[in-house]
């Protein structure tokens, strides 16, 4: 069984929208390198020419 590691010993990158910063998941594990944004939230909010919907 591979040894575990702490959430503070994993990469991390800030975001290019919001500049928080953002751990590493297995779920970027083979894209971590093209990996920009924090969130699905910051990644539409960087795409140019989308209207935000007013509420």
């Amino acid at each position: 069984m591979p040894k575990m590691r702490k959430k503070s010993d994993l990469p991390t990158k800030i975001c290019t929208i919001c500049g928080l910063s953002f751990t590493w998941r297995k779920k970027w594990e083979r894209d971590w390198d093209h990996v920009t944004h924090c969130s699905d939230r910051c990644r539409n909010a960087g795409k140019p020419g989308r209207q935000k919907a007013s509420t």
